[in-house]
């Protein structure tokens, strides 16, 4: 009886009523299966409980007292029976309305949701199991110690603990704060169900047994549920942050790289077109489709291998040389080694120190000059890239800009290779130097 009222209220009326659908009927129908199972446990009562009837002189008293049991226990236990139903279908609504509780993992609302689902329908269970004779003292004890525990365990899991690791403290400063909370609660408790007390023992007892599961039960278990669950799933989802922010500044990094050189190779095609030399011109659009070819199929992988990255540089220096060529006080020395090895590298990683070297440490009215050297030693690569400075013109557009090519490399130097590279910057009045140190995969 008490287990098909159960799920009658439980998958049927309350879930109309949440509804809002047949909203009398409902409560009718409700009423009505409650009477029901009044009456049905009175009569069960008395054959249950037969050999009370003649502990009493006055039958009627006794009656009395079995069917005032039963009308107690029905109407209480169906009171958390519909409690229980309406929490199930309503339960994650209300905690959602909780302000406060928006400032944590939004997990809190399944968790607390859950726990209170459980604690809920275990005290369903603990009832119907110990039947109308249910001692009242272990009744406190459950109404009691389980949510206490349980508010406890979120308190200590979702705000005491974070903040203790944030300052650095570990679990001996974790406990006896603890432990100083507990009898703080308990004694809050006291005062307010003091009131309530039917016997003077039954609310001590209750807090008795609420402290020990907090110090004893709660306090190590949501220690060990934080270390185990929580701290990493913490760590998880702040590796997947920096991981999309990494990702975020790779791709606009990237973006940024490929116009800046776009626009200065068209600048020096077109100077190399004004020369009026058609050969050299068709060499230059060449090499321009080469590097073109490079940055559509190759700059968006991660990892291409050394010898194409080298490519890309000697087709750029050689586009550069066709600007300066016919300016006998610029020189130009490169010691590139050939690469036959399979080493792998981030596409355009060094093209930025070269592309800044040609940038400002060229003059077609001083002498200026640029060295650069890229050799390999096993698995290490060494990158030199020295230029002559000057000062440029007060009607030179790029006087007050500034490139930005190296932040971009440096950036994507800390990220890609943490730990992995030696980047050397030195600038004096006449030179600058780039040294860089990289480890290859």
């Amino acid at each position: 009886m008490l287990y098909i009222s159960f799920l009658l209220i439980n998958f049927c009326f309350m879930p109309q009523l949440v509804k809002k659908n047949n909203i009398a009927l409902n409560i009718i129908l409700t009423v009505l299966i409650t009477a029901f199972s009044i009456v049905g446990l009175m009569v069960a009562n008395t054959y249950a409980q037969a050999y009370r009837l003649v502990e009493t002189d006055d039958i009627g008293r006794a009656y009395d007292r079995l069917f005032g049991e039963a009308f107690t226990y029905i109407f209480l236990l169906y009171l958390l029976f519909n409690a229980y139903a309406y929490f199930s279908e309503k339960g994650m609504a209300l905690l959602q309305k909780i302000q406060f509780l928006k400032n944590y993992n939004k997990n809190i609302y399944q968790e607390l949701f859950t726990s209170t689902k459980i604690w809920l329908l275990t005290l369903m269970i603990f009832a119907v199991i110990f039947s109308p004779t249910l001692d009242y003292v272990l009744v406190i004890i459950w109404l009691i110690a389980p949510p206490v525990n349980l508010l406890f365990a979120f308190l200590s899991i979702y705000y005491t603990i974070p903040n203790l690791r944030k300052i650095g403290k570990g679990f001996g400063r974790y406990f006896w704060g603890n432990v100083a909370l507990t009898a703080m609660i308990c004694l809050l408790l006291l005062l307010a169900l003091a009131g309530f007390m039917r016997n003077g023992e039954a609310i001590p007892i209750a807090l008795i047994f609420t402290s020990i599961g907090m110090i004893c039960v709660t306090t190590p278990l949501a220690w060990y549920l934080y270390k185990n669950k929580f701290e990493k799933l913490t760590e998880i989802q702040m590796l997947k942050t920096e991981l999309g922010k990494s990702d975020a500044s790779l791709n606009f990094l990237k973006s940024q790289i490929n116009p800046h050189f776009l626009f200065n190779a068209l600048n020096t095609l077109f100077g190399t077109a004004l020369q009026e030399n058609a050969e050299r011109t068709g060499e230059g659009i060449q090499k321009l489709g080469d590097m073109m070819r490079f940055m559509l199929h190759e700059n968006t992988l991660d990892k291409i291998s050394l010898t194409r990255e080298v490519e890309y540089l000697n087709n750029y220096i050689d586009l550069q040389k066709l600007r300066t060529s016919r300016s006998a006080d610029i020189k130009i020395d490169t010691h590139i080694e050939e690469q036959l090895n399979n080493l792998q590298i981030t596409p355009m990683l060094l093209i930025p120190f070269i592309e800044n070297a040609f940038k400002h440490g060229i003059s077609l009215q001083q002498p200026s000059y640029i060295k650069i050297s890229l050799q390999t030693k096993e698995r290490t690569l060494y990158f030199d890239v020295s230029n002559s400075i000057y000062i440029k013109a007060d009607n030179d557009p790029e006087k007050l800009k500034s490139g930005i090519g190296l932040e971009n490399v440096k950036q994507r130097l800390s990220l890609l290779y943490f730990g992995k590279h030696e980047l050397i910057i030195r600038e004096s009045a006449k030179e600058f130097f780039v040294h860089l140190t990289l480890q290859l995969d």
